[in-house]
């Protein structure tokens, strides 16, 4: 079972905000078990509050906005990306302003602070969401699609294209999240030139830059249109005749292994850490968030799940250890093994065969264990996991 965690020691991280061109600071603090993800403003009155929830995300134009009441906070995809590949279940993040710096454009500097403060695990055990069974969203009118699929851990590809001629199709994916700081974390946010004038006209990246972003230049345009452009954003000049990235790329697939860092980030709004394999065909912080919402209402659907355990496996308590503990004797006790014994369940197994004394009546040539005494097993499973936890459990059979 994962265990919930937290940072050892706080620490902050200063720079521009992407859209409001602001200078911000951030500092991440640890917290509490069973504090989650809360994210304060600390630059208004009373620090209000709002939960890294999917149920609070407010707009997903070029980066996910979450906003409570009259409070936002947006570009908080990269830092959530960083804590959700080391576990960190319980953080509270406060910020100065509406948005979280972009720094340069990726995870990057988060993943070097936690590594360097170092990370704290807690007592309690991390609410994992367990996969069961296929999870599909398709984003009305688009071709965007993420699947999620059982699996023993968690894992991601993503697949990305563009009617481009510098980026068309790239795949990115990691097999496990031990894999996101030296993978996945230095991958920047990228924008097209062709994009800029519009999202100017918009009010946003006041803060964009060639240090915080990679531009791609893929569509010809004339040479003053250009310098404007650069112009706008009090950056160099370029041939406009010369398409390509204008800054370079970290990786060949850098585009691709972004938007695997923005579904992470996103995906991270579920609040807890997530088991199962996640496919993302194009996607975006729309669709992330979406399918987001979708695991947030099974989660509460379900409320709690079953844990998984494997019954094949050598026995934690066996029959005569259970004897020892419970004082219930044939033909009134009801469990046989313990599989595992945790501080909030038991995975205990009942053998129930064709030879039990009440199938006789219960019912003739249709087998059916009567509810009641499938009540009692699970009460002798209960009185099980609490006398685990005593130092002496054999003192109360």
């Amino acid at each position: 079972m994962q265990k919930q965690r937290t940072l050892t020691k706080a620490f902050t991280l200063t720079g521009k905000g992407l859209h409001t061109g602001l200078d911000i600071t951030l500092t991440l603090n640890p917290a509490s078990e069973n504090h989650g993800l809360i994210i304060e403003r600390s630059d208004l009155p009373d620090k209000p509050t709002i939960a890294a929830l999917a149920e609070n995300v407010q707009s997903t134009t070029r980066s996910t906005i979450l906003k409570k009441g009259d409070v936002q906070v947006g570009t908080t995809e990269h830092a959530l990306a960083a804590l959700y590949s080391f576990g960190i279940t319980n953080c509270l993040i406060q910020t100065n302003a509406p948005e979280f710096p972009i720094l340069d454009g990726s995870a990057k500097y988060y993943v070097e602070k936690i590594l360097e403060v170092g990370i704290t695990e807690q007592d309690e055990e991390a609410d994992v969401f367990v996969v069961r069974k296929r999870i599909e969203y398709n984003l009305p009118n688009s071709r965007s699609r993420i699947v999620i699929l059982p699996d023993s851990h968690f894992s991601i590809d993503v697949h990305i294209g563009y009617e481009s001629t510098v980026l068309n199709n790239q795949f990115a994916g990691i097999e496990s999240l031990d894999e996101f700081a030296d993978q996945i974390a230095d991958a920047r946010t990228f924008v097209f030139v062709r994009e800029i004038e519009p999202l100017l006209a918009q009010g946003l990246i006041k803060g964009g830059d060639l240090q915080n972003a990679n531009v791609i230049y893929d569509e010809e345009m004339t040479q003053e249109r250009l310098d404007s452009i650069a112009n706008q954003l009090e950056q160099p000049h370029r041939n406009a005749a010369e398409l390509g990235y204008i800054c370079g790329l970290k990786h060949n697939n850098e585009p691709a292994r972004h938007k695997l860092l923005d579904v992470i980030g996103d995906i991270a709004l579920i609040g807890k850490p997530l088991q199962g394999k996640v496919i993302a065909y194009y996607p975006g912080h729309q669709i992330n968030t979406e399918t987001a919402k979708v695991i947030r209402h099974e989660i509460k659907r379900l409320e709690s799940q079953a844990p998984v355990y494997d019954p094949t496996q050598q026995p934690l308590l066996d029959i005569n250890d259970i004897r020892k503990m419970l004082p219930h004797r044939y033909p009134f006790l009801l469990v046989d093994k313990v599989i595992e014994i945790h501080s909030r369940w038991i995975a205990a197994v009942k053998n129930v065969s064709g030879n039990e004394l009440f199938f006789t009546g219960h019912f003739p040539d249709e087998p059916v264990m009567p509810g009641v005494l499938i009540v009692e097993s699970l009460a002798q499973s209960g009185g099980l996991l609490v006398l685990s936890q005593l130092d002496e459990p054999n003192l109360y059979s």
